[in-house]
């Protein structure tokens, strides 16, 4: 154990301890536990944030906008012990838990090479579970619970099947690193570059007195030393570099990834509907691809970040993980499969439904046909031949409804078939999900980071059209994105698009809209900022595509068309729920 270990604010903190690796590399974890000598659960967090990092210095306008929004995310605690994404200490420890927090190898204070979300990490991961099972304040039991990165990493440790990891709690954490977090549909997010840069750099092992200092310790948050510019950029992979050179899914992902099929363990999926662009699709596709007996899937709302810090989040994770690291009667033996809150334009908070199963049983799938005459969304196919051009770079091309007679609810995965030519090899094509208000303005919603996100969104590069028939679903188109298959030009060809799950109830005399277009949307009003993201957010918070080796303009900044015919007879696929 630590020899800087202090009782204070009614726990005992053990500061530092060091955990060595089977290589010898030596990582360091903060671990906040009760007092009193009984054996207690663990839940593991492990991440490159910098665990000495305080939530409120390192991402200040995201802490600001909980304070002010999710003012229940602050109550309860003094707060000095918060830390970006992973739970606050106050709020667990009293209930009989020890929060441990690692710094990931080459991040904050652990030693080592930085590769975020690489083999090395899952099995440092691994074996820190099996290490905190031995120690002699444990109960044997480790859980895992957190968001994003330390929701992510959850996924792949469980394929694993470590003997003591008893349950885990993916609070918006993707699990396919090429489909849901670097390349939508085959087109190379920004995101990860970005992240990077913003929130990993920033605190990698080595920074030192370049670095920032804990509040509570006055600890360097990246170690003592201070090492050079260069000597930190070697002791870090090229992740950046890695995506561009790996355009296709293969081998290179697939070890950064876990096999879903193998996870066998207790599971919390925990989504957002706001998370167009990073961890939905993952927290849904692992949730039904996961093998546990014992699996339950809640989609929120709201800020990526705050959710889980409310009454709201706290006391579903607790429901759970009481029940299976400390076999507590928390209810959760009667706890439906799914729990959603169901969005409405205009509420900023939605109300909780539960369900059976995922997608919702009693889904009327309906098929809403692209009218180009009208620029209208029809419920029958279209009658005659039209070919519509629209550029690339522009506002593409848009297609409602008529205003709604009545209420309708749409929940659930959604898709597009289109047929689609371009001037070049190649084409991609960005889908967009809206809805409109008698007046015409847009519904949007507080995303996951960006504050006016579309009510959902697909993706995909014409090039990569290829199908999977044994996966694919007419409701979740799946690509292999294995080879390329030029675009030649002029010459149609079939995409089938994923478009990711969403929530809204669209009320009557509304408009529901899809917009075909070849780049990124973008809301009307102004951009908004986040202290701890790269650039202004313009609808697609940090989730864009303008890389411009990924899209050259000559290929990507052309003129494509979109052809309707009765043989060819575009669609959008929703997935109706009857009132």
């Amino acid at each position: 154990m630590s020899d800087k270990s202090e009782v204070r604010d009614g726990m005992r903190i053990d500061w530092d301890v060091p955990i060595t690796m089977d290589d010898g590399v030596v990582l360091r974890a903060d671990i906040f536990r009760p007092l009193g000598e009984a054996k207690v659960p663990a839940i593991l967090t492990y991440g490159p944030y910098g665990k000495g990092l305080a939530f409120q210095d390192g991402y200040k306008t995201a802490w600001d906008i909980m304070a002010r929004d999710y003012p229940d995310a602050l109550e309860g605690s003094t707060n000095k012990y918060q830390s970006w994404e992973v739970p606050d200490p106050e709020k667990w420890v009293p209930d009989g838990y020890a929060c441990v927090r690692i710094d990931s190898r080459g991040a904050g204070r652990s030693e080592g090479f930085l590769s975020v979300h690489s083999p090395r990490e899952t099995k440092d991961i691994y074996d820190c579970i099996e290490w905190l099972a031995e120690q002699n304040w444990c109960s044997g039991k480790v859980g895992m619970n957190g968001i994003s990165y330390f929701a992510a990493n959850q996924w792949r440790i469980a394929a694993q099947q470590p003997p003591h990891l008893a349950a885990i709690c993916v609070w918006e954490g993707f699990a396919d690193n090429y489909r849901d977090a670097t390349h939508h549909g085959g087109i190379l997010s920004v995101f990860r570059k970005n992240w990077q840069d913003m929130q990993v750099k920033t605190v990698q092992h080595g920074l030192g007195a370049r670095g920032p200092k804990s509040r509570v310790t006055g600890e360097w948050v990246c170690g003592p030393e201070t090492l050079p510019e260069e000597e930190l950029a070697k002791n870090r992979a090229d992740m950046p570099g890695d995506l561009l050179r790996n355009h296709l899914d293969g081998d290179y992902y697939r070890a950064l990834g876990g096999d879903l099929s193998k996870i066998t363990v207790p599971l919390l999926s925990a989504g957002n509907w706001g998370g167009q662009g990073l961890h939905l699709r993952g927290n849904v596709e692992g949730f039904l691809q996961a093998a546990s007996e014992h699996k339950w899937l809640e989609i929120h709302g709201g800020a990526h970040w705050a959710e889980f810090y409310t009454d709201y989040g706290v006391d579903i994770q607790k429901r759970f993980l009481g029940y299976f690291l400390k076999g507590e009667e928390t209810g959760w033996d009667t706890q439906p499969k799914v729990q959603i809150q169901i969005r409405r334009p205009g509420e900023i908070k939605f109300p909780v439904r539960h369900e059976h199963e995922w997608p919702l049983a009693r889904t009327q799938w309906t098929k809403f046909y692209l009218d180009p005459a009208a620029k209208s969304l029809s419920p029958t196919p279209p009658t005659q031949a039209a070919a519509l051009d629209y550029e690339a770079m522009g506002e593409g091309l848009t297609f409602l409804t008529p205003p709604l007679d009545s209420e309708l609810e749409i929940t659930g995965p959604s898709a597009a078939k289109l047929f689609l030519s371009s001037k070049t090899r190649d084409a991609d094509v960005f889908l967009v999900l809206r809805v409109f208000d008698p007046a015409g303005v847009e519904v949007v919603f507080y995303g996951a980071l960006d504050p006016h996100t579309p009510v959902g969104q697909g993706w995909l590069r014409a090039s990569h059209r290829k199908l999977d028939p044994a996966r694919s679903l007419p409701y979740r188109p799946y690509h292999p994105h294995d080879e390329v298959w030029p675009l030649t030009p002029d010459k149609p060809e079939e995409l089938d698009i994923e478009i990711w799950p969403t929530c809204i109830v669209v009320p009557k005399g509304y408009r529901i809209g899809l917009t075909v277009r070849g780049r990124d949307y973008e809301w009307a009003g102004a951009a908004a900022t986040l202290s701890n993201m790269k650039n202004p957010m313009k609808g697609c918070g940090p989730f864009v595509h303008d890389d411009p080796q990924d899209r050259p303009a000559d290929v990507f900044g052309s003129t494509n068309t979109l052809h309707v015919s009765p043989e060819r007879a575009p669609y959008l696929l929703l997935p109706v729920i009857p009132a």
